[in-house]
């Protein structure tokens, strides 16, 4: 089944998205994506051609998830998000555990998005958070980012306590992306209860990298972003 789906994408493919792909996801020297392939297959297609393999083996997902091809990866993804969820509660964990063992091939912002809120968030949800902390503190951009971001299952149930704690561990993180993600998770956790943001910010805006404290203060009032903007100047 794995060169089926592989076939499949390569069908698929697309001279101009393949053009355009490696330039947008920075797979150049020295980028975050150095070195990543792209057949040139876009989301949808990529999504229409996983419900014809719904059924694939975790030895399956585990080829996909070892290809150069970005979009091969993010198919893998596709399908483990599909049978985790179509398993029942208590039949998870293997799916979970399968995530974990490949996060050294969840290498991209797109492939992290797409599935740590679906997978680590959903599993976590109601079990100890212990994992996001060490996932938070390893030296693994990607695995820093799944922490941060499988807490958006949280937020879209009201849980935020997490995201605060793991975007005031982050804070001070070195990596555009990650400004982009605690600045993202702290924005959606506003939309939920804008107080508990507001306390935040009023503590951390004047240190916050700017791309973060721009995403975090995008959906609050003309007001409210000037003012958080001016304690930056500071």
């Amino acid at each position: 089944m794995y060169q089926q789906i592989v076939d499949a994408l390569k069908e698929a493919s697309s001279p101009e998205k393949k053009a355009f792909l490696p330039y947008f996801f920075k797979t150049g020297k020295g980028e975050y994506a150095e070195g990543d392939l792209f057949l040139g297959v876009t989301v949808p297609v990529i999504r229409s051609i996983a419900k014809e393999y719904l059924g694939a083996s975790l030895s399956t997902l585990h080829a996909l998830l070892q290809s150069p091809y970005h979009e091969c990866r993010f198919c893998a993804l596709v399908l483990l998000i599909h049978q985790f969820r179509k398993a029942p509660l208590e039949a998870r964990e293997p799916f979970f555990r399968f995530y974990l063992e490949h996060t050294n091939r969840i290498n991209n912002w797109d492939l992290v998005d797409v599935s740590a809120p679906a997978i680590v968030g959903e599993y976590l949800f109601d079990q100890p958070r212990t994992l996001l902390y060490e996932l938070a503190a390893s030296t693994n951009l990607w695995e820093q980012r799944i922490a941060m971001v499988a807490t958006l299952y949280f937020i879209r149930h009201y849980q935020l306590d997490d995201t605060f704690k793991l975007a005031r561990l982050l804070l001070h993180h070195p990596h555009d992306l990650m400004h982009k993600a605690v600045g993202w998770m702290l924005r959606e956790a506003g939309k939920k209860e804008l107080e508990p943001l507001v306390v935040f910010l009023e503590k951390y805006a004047a240190e916050m990298p700017r791309t973060m404290l721009r995403y975090a203060i995008e959906k609050m009032d003309a007001d409210q972003r000037l003012y958080f903007r001016s304690k930056k100047k500071g």
